[in-house]
């Protein structure tokens, strides 16, 4: 029987729109291991969102979705220690905005005890360097959304608009662009006209077979 290798997070990074989750999707047929998207949690407390909404004051309803938001996140984190523990390496997608998400997958790495020892860590980021194209594809996902289900579908928490998307990022000031320290990262642009999807797919299956 051949040694097994120790499991792998593969951890996407980056804005709605930068074609994160279509390269996290790619990553995890390649790799044969589980995807774990953060947003199929969020999607399933839209009902607990409007419950709560009947009940609470505009500002109480804020910090409901700010704690919904947070669950979906605590159960990702709960999920990716069961597979790490069996062994399984896990690509898990979600924007990792805060220093704080990345030092609990950092824990998580370190206190995952399977049989073939403790997990690695890498950090796969998109950032995008083609504005219009970014645009266009958070558009034409929130058009699509609205118009299959009026907005309250897959995805009804994402920014729909440009202009959804710049207030989030404002909302954010400046948080998201924090040091990895010694994760491994590496930075890919899904939206250049000279590299294309294959291609970035390629390098970044080869950037995870160093670890």
């Amino acid at each position: 029987m051949e040694k097994q290798s120790r499991p792998l997070i593969v951890a996407m990074k980056g804005h709605p729109g930068t074609g994160k989750s279509t390269l996290a999707a790619a990553l995890a047929a390649a790799l044969s291991c589980p995807l774990l998207d953060k947003d199929d949690v969020r999607d399933c407390t839209l009902s607990l969102q409007h419950a709560l909404a009947a009940t609470s004051s505009s500002s109480s309803s804020a910090s409901a979705a700010s704690l919904l938001n947070d669950l979906s996140y605590s159960v990702l984190w709960q999920v990716a220690a069961t597979q790490l523990r069996l062994g399984l390496s896990v690509v898990i997608d979600s924007p990792l905005s805060r220093r704080a998400h990345l030092d609990h997958l950092i824990d998580l790495a370190h206190s995952s005890d399977s049989s073939v020892g403790a997990a690695g860590l890498v950090v796969i980021e998109c950032r995008p360097s083609d504005a219009d194209e970014w645009r266009r594809r958070i558009e034409a996902r929130g058009a699509a959304a609205t118009e299959a289900a009026g907005g309250g579908g897959e995805g009804w928490h994402k920014p729909a608009t440009w202009e959804q998307l710049q207030e989030l990022l404002e909302d954010y000031q400046g948080c998201t662009d924090y040091d990895v320290g010694r994760v491994p990262r590496l930075v890919v642009d899904t939206t250049s006209p000279e590299i294309g999807f294959k291609e970035t797919v390629a390098r970044v299956l080869e950037f995870i077979n160093l670890f």
